[in-house]
């Protein structure tokens, strides 16, 4: 098969050209052969030659209008160079290799090799593809291993024994799982069983790189599938165990709970379905996390969870650290997203009062519409009248909180009395009186007794200071 009208690009040309000057042969791998094929969008291009990459790099370079800086990493044998054509691509050079490992490492042994060799040493098939770019057979495909095929009936397999393949690089376990999950593809029986007989394999992998891996997979069109097969292959219990504690219903009696687990997968994929942020989608999949630890049974009323939000947003922190996700204000955001998930469906269990609508703005802040988009998201119940009801509620908590914001200007709420006006009209030096006063006023605004407003902030500051015994300093006068 001949794909140049694919290929058709200046980039490809042009490498082409240079690998002909050079007397090398030179394609274009992996993953661009397969979103080519499948005209998914791509912006990385791998290149591998019969030789060096460095040296074809350097030469490409050369003929590059406005020349890039090509950056070299001599420990890999690899150099890169962003082009600009119709968009930035970032094109890597590598020479064909093939590799060896130990047991005890994923780093493997790197020898100079053939196309073959280099074909061979692939993760899968859809990504053992290559295009040929020199002048005489540009575009031609050569695909030892049927990926073309793979692709058509939209399996995922190794091309190789896929023991050896997961032994050598657990890594590509997890790979396997997320390009199913971004795919919609099916994992080909005998290499999910070659999964699960290497899961503990899993553990010499790095952290960090483990993360990455379950980060692309939160983010991919099919998020629950993920942990679904992360699950069933064993891999899931020893990267996120706390996520495999949600499993599991329990029945006393007449009462019983749901499955945490799959409302859990529920609530992510309703999420998925609204939003590309990857913090919501975390906080969707650590929503409920604390509930196992949380769970209490009482003969009269049942299952309880009472505080597994508070908990949760604990627990968060915990998991954060260990998983080597920031600890910045994307570890916040998720918390109080946790924190919050309760709040809006609260709101309307009695009454939806102004006070309850303001406390949940201020707290939410910016975050209130991914809250709510959480909150919509989390109620799954299989009971269509109870849905109904929710969805009809957080409709009146929606449009309660837009009149309120519209009015009050509690989303980006500040109290208007700072703490450094409350020191210079009473000459107080830093103290707990001083948060006691800004409490006092934050909690009336809220409460709807005065107007978001310094004037009426003022008056109520100065009645509360005078019960303390506080007189104003003569400057303030």
């Amino acid at each position: 098969m001949n794909l140049k009208e694919k290929i058709d690009k200046d980039i490809f040309h042009l490498v082409g050209r240079v690998a002909d000057e050079l007397n090398v042969d030179a394609y274009v791998v992996g993953g661009y052969v397969r979103d080519i094929i499948m005209r998914r969008p791509s912006t990385d291009i791998d290149i591998v030659c019969i030789g060096s990459g460095i040296e074809l790099a350097k030469k490409v370079a050369e003929h590059i209008p406005h020349r890039k800086k090509v950056s070299v990493f001599k420990s890999f044998g690899t150099a890169m160079i962003h082009y600009f054509e119709d968009k930035e691509w970032q094109v890597e050079f590598v020479g064909a290799r093939k590799e060896s490992y130990r047991s005890n490492s994923r780093k493997p042994i790197v020898e100079n090799g053939t196309l073959q060799d280099d074909q061979n040493r692939r993760d899968f098939t859809i990504n053992a593809m290559a295009i040929s770019l020199n002048e005489k057979s540009f575009g031609e495909l050569l695909d030892p291993f049927d990926g073309l095929f793979d692709i058509e009936r939209q399996i995922i397999r190794t091309p190789l024994d896929p023991d050896i393949t997961f032994s050598d690089d657990p890594l590509r376990m997890l790979r396997c799982i997320r390009f199913a999950s971004q795919l919609d593809f099916s994992i080909l029986p005998e290499t999910f069983e070659a999964i699960k007989r290497n899961a503990e394999r899993i553990k010499i992998i790095s952290q960090e790189r483990i993360t990455e891996e379950l980060n692309k997979m939160i983010l991919s069109p099919f998020p629950a599938m993920a942990f679904k097969l992360l699950d069933r292959c064993g891999l899931l219990k020893i990267i996120f165990p706390e996520f495999v504690a949600l499993k599991g219903v329990e029945s006393i009696g007449e009462k019983s709970h749901k499955d945490n687990f799959r409302h859990t997968l529920e609530v992510l994929e309703n999420v998925a379905g609204q939003s590309q942020n990857l913090w919501l989608r975390w906080a969707a999949v650590m929503h409920d996390i604390a509930k196992p630890i949380c769970k209490h049974y009482d003969p009269k009323t049942g299952f309880s969870f009472h505080g597994h939000e508070v908990k949760g947003a604990r627990m968060v922190e915990k998991i954060f650290r260990r998983m080597h996700l920031p600890l910045n204000e994307h570890l916040k955001y998720v918390q109080k997203l946790v924190l919050l998930h309760l709040r809006p469906i609260a709101l309307v269990e009695d009454e939806v009062t102004d006070s309850a609508v303001r406390r949940c703005l201020f707290d939410a802040g910016d975050d209130i519409d991914d809250l709510m988009i959480l909150c919509h998201s989390d109620i799954t119940s299989k009971n269509l009248a109870k849905k109904s009801k929710y969805i009809s509620n957080l409709r009146l908590v929606k449009q309660k909180m837009k009149e309120i914001e519209e009015k009050d200007r509690i989303r980006n709420f500040k109290i208007p009395v700072t703490g450094e006006d409350i020191m210079e009209i009473y000459n107080l030096q830093p103290c707990k009186t001083i948060g006691d006063l800004k409490d006092i006023i934050k909690d009336s605004i809220l409460d709807g007794k005065i107007p978001n407003d310094r004037q009426a902030a003022l008056e109520l500051l100065y009645v509360e200071a005078e019960k303390l015994g506080l007189k104003k300093s003569e400057s303030s006068n």
